[in-house]
């Protein structure tokens, strides 16, 4: 059931963040909501957030950090649906400072959860990572667990209204951490470092995945993890795409690192449904479920897993160019960082 944006009030943790600011820019332009609510812990980048446009009168820059429960329970009064975007994400920095990724990562979502249960909000809907499927890195471990939360606690709603789901999407390109501007740096000296000539991703635009999030929120019943279907890239595709003159260094797998990415494994796929331009893993069995979803999609063949590497949607690098081409542009005019 489509929501009526214009009575609500949304929060976005993390909103200072690239998925953030599109998600808000597209929210504002498009579905006209009667408040939003900008959730981070950086002034700097609030105030530069403000000052690059985001100075509409029906936003509200809220300083916090996931991890303080108190901080989430005061912002979150009076909202009706959350976003919740916030994490630490850089896969080293998370490996290097395993215990601050646990305490954003899964500490913060259980924060965003208490608070949203005591206010009563309606909706949750949180991002996830393919790097959470069978995860080898700490970050993908936090990530599951973050999952794992969200999901179990429509079991807690009881007599309130709130529902928690969540989006599983894989990289986006030209985000914080993304590969596409250190790609386009390093071009300027001629040499491009890759990690494996074999490796491969899922890719999507950071437009496609604010436009998936808010089809998720219309769609959730509670207890989903929404996967979209996604092209795949090859590291070496990519490489050429961005500077086809340049001489490639292959410096090795980085700890922690995957060759190919998952978004479902064969063992969730037992539960997941496919519907036209995604999959929705349904909740386990439960009287706080909804489980309507096997009658809207249908179920995945006996071994189904969901990878880069065995994707049949795989793109060219002209497509590729396309997809880079505003991030060039950005890249040119100083604003992509």
């Amino acid at each position: 059931m489509a929501i009526n944006w214009t009575d609500k009030v949304v929060m976005v943790t993390g909103g200072t963040g690239s998925f953030g600011k599109e998600f808000i820019r597209v929210l504002l332009a498009e579905k006209q909501p009667a408040k939003v609510i900008v959730f981070s812990r950086d002034e700097l980048k609030q105030h530069e957030m403000r000052k690059n446009g985001f100075d509409d009168e029906r936003l509200r820059y809220f300083i916090g950090d996931v991890r303080d429960a108190e901080r989430m329970r005061r912002a979150m009064y009076g909202v009706d649906i959350v976003v919740h975007a916030a994490a630490l994400k850089q896969v080293p920095a998370a490996e290097y400072n395993p215990m601050e990724a646990i305490k954003t990562n899964i500490l913060g979502t259980a924060n965003v959860i208490d608070a949203a249960l005591d206010n009563r909000v309606s909706q949750v809907l949180a991002l996830s990572t393919d790097k959470a499927v069978n995860p080898a890195n700490l970050y993908g471990a936090t990530k599951l667990a973050a999952e794992k939360l969200t999901v179990q606690s429509n079991a807690y709603s009881g007599d309130r209204p709130t529902r928690f789901a969540c989006v599983r999407y894989g990289n986006v390109v030209g985000s914080r951490g993304s590969v596409v501007p250190v790609f386009l740096q390093q071009r300027e000296s001629g040499r491009l470092t890759i990690t494996d000539e074999k490796m491969t991703r899922f890719w999507l635009t950071l437009e496609q995945g604010v436009r998936f999030v808010l089809n998720c929120l219309d769609l959730m019943q509670g207890g989903e993890v929404f996967v979209p279907k996604l092209p795949s890239t090859t590291i070496m595709d990519l490489a050429k795409a961005i500077a086809p003159e340049a001489e490639l260094d292959i410096v090795g797998i980085r700890p922690g690192e995957k060759m190919h990415e998952a978004l479902i494994s064969e063992d969730e796929a037992r539960s997941a449904v496919e519907l036209d331009d995604m999959y929705v893993i349904q909740p386990a069995q439960g009287p706080h479920f909804v489980h309507s979803w096997s009658q809207k999609g249908k179920p995945l063949p006996e071994g189904f897993h969901y990878v880069s590497n065995e994707n049949g949607k795989v793109l060219t690098q002209q497509q590729i160019q396309d997809i880079i081409a505003p991030l060039e542009a950005q890249w040119k005019a100083g604003t992509l960082k």
